[in-house]
């Protein structure tokens, strides 16, 4: 009674009325402002670090800018779930993030010099922490059973919008320059901004957060778990992905060209992943479906240790895609699975902000590793302590039906 209770409160949460009709039309307007919301986020990310360089001569410089993204967005996303559950409303505090989403566009398409990239980058770092509050009322607009199916839709309009947007960077760039696709992102976050605001909340009584509350939901295994095999992933994949195999593929002979298919076809796959999980995350099992995440994440990093050719490096980032598409949303949708709705933006907020440390110490901690040992050493190790502690970690994930 308590779940279905919830699933009644969800629905009226953030739909504009009770009508069946009025659901799906919610439903479809917070699907396309996150479709245009990913576009924001993305449409100039595959020549930022060319852009910022020719800005500044100091490549600690463009490491610092391409930074402030993922530092603002793991330091905002717990405060803003919190925040967004205290007050009872979350519309707000999305409209807020797609608006500092084209202010830190247009201030990184219009920067004379560096220090104008990094302010406009932490904006869109902030921005980035949107994502707590829109997958919480995209999810609360489902019955609790479907919350991890509403997770792995939601993440699979947004890859489809990373994927265009990084499709056509280069072809902005040669049509108007490294500013065009800066300005575009920042239409297209503003145009998101405008369609939200038709659909209506229902503002739930205000909850004053309590430090032994937080505390308490930060130690529930149903919320904490998912968060930390997440982190996991994460650190395997951005010390694979974003981290080292690009090295490897191009002391294999893989070209600029290359590189960008590469980075590309690894967006692809990932949208492939979130289908899968989508269509079969009910029929087989949340637990099982993050089992085949890790082992396939595993057999894709070492099959990069091992690849003595480019084919096989591709072979390898098809791997890791299909396992980061399938995994990252039924993980993401555990964690607020059993989690009362008045709850639900700040667990969300906790599982970003963990895994987001697993973004952090990938590239770092990976290329202390690969120093010291070689990038393919390195590859072995990270793939060897994934699988254990993924594998070991699932069997504690709850098995309970929502």
């Amino acid at each position: 009674m308590r779940f279905s209770r919830m699933a009644r409160n969800s629905t009226v949460t953030v739909a504009p009325a009770t009508g069946t009709g009025d659901r799906r039309v919610t439903i479809a307007l917070y699907a396309v402002a996150v479709f245009l919301y990913w576009i924001s986020l993305y449409l100039y990310v595959p020549t930022l670090p060319v852009y910022v360089a020719s800005k500044t001569a100091s490549l600690s410089m463009v490491g610092v800018v391409l930074a402030m993204y993922g530092l603002w967005q793991a330091l905002i996303r717990l405060p803003l779930g919190i925040a967004a559950d205290w007050l009872g409303w979350r519309k707000p505090f999305i409209i807020a993030g797609f608006a500092l989403g084209a202010l830190g566009a247009w201030t990184m398409g219009s920067a004379e010099s560096v220090h104008g990239l990094i302010l406009g980058r932490a904006i869109t770092g902030l921005a980035a922490g949107t994502w707590v509050p829109l997958i919480v009322v995209f999810s609360s607009l489902f019955p609790p059973e479907d919350s991890v199916r509403a997770s792995a839709m939601l993440t699979l309009i947004g890859s489809v919008g990373r994927m265009l947007a990084t499709g056509v960077t280069g072809s902005l760039n040669e049509l108007g320059g490294y500013s065009l696709p800066f300005f575009l992102a920042a239409g297209a976050a503003a145009l998101a901004a405008l369609v939200v605001l038709p659909s209506r909340e229902v503002r739930r009584p205000p909850r004053r957060p309590s430090v032994r509350g937080i505390g308490r939901l930060i130690s529930r295994r149903d919320v904490l778990l998912p968060s930390v095999l997440s982190a996991v992933a994460q650190y395997a994949n951005w010390a694979a992905t974003f981290g080292f195999i690009p090295i490897l593929a191009r002391q294999l002979g893989a070209s600029d060209v290359a590189l960008s298919m590469l980075t590309s076809m690894n967006i692809g796959v990932i949208t492939l992943g979130n289908l899968a999980a989508t269509t079969i995350v009910n029929r087989i099992g949340a637990r099982r479906l993050v089992y085949i995440s890790f082992t396939l994440l595993a057999v894709g990093i070492w099959g990069a240790a091992l690849s003595p050719s480019l084919p096989l490096v591709f072979a390898s980032q098809f791997c890791i895609g299909i396992s980061m598409g399938m995994g990252y949303p039924v993980l993401m949708g555990l964690s607020i699975r059993y989690v009362a709705d008045e709850e639900r933006t700040t667990a969300m907020g906790l599982h970003q902000a963990v895994y987001a440390i697993g973004m952090f110490g990938g590239p770092g901690l990976s290329g202390t590793i690969a120093d010291v040992i070689g990038i393919r050493p390195m590859f072995g190790i990270t793939a060897g302590v994934a699988l254990v502690l993924g594998v070991l970690g699932t069997r504690w994930l709850d098995g309970r039906k929502a």
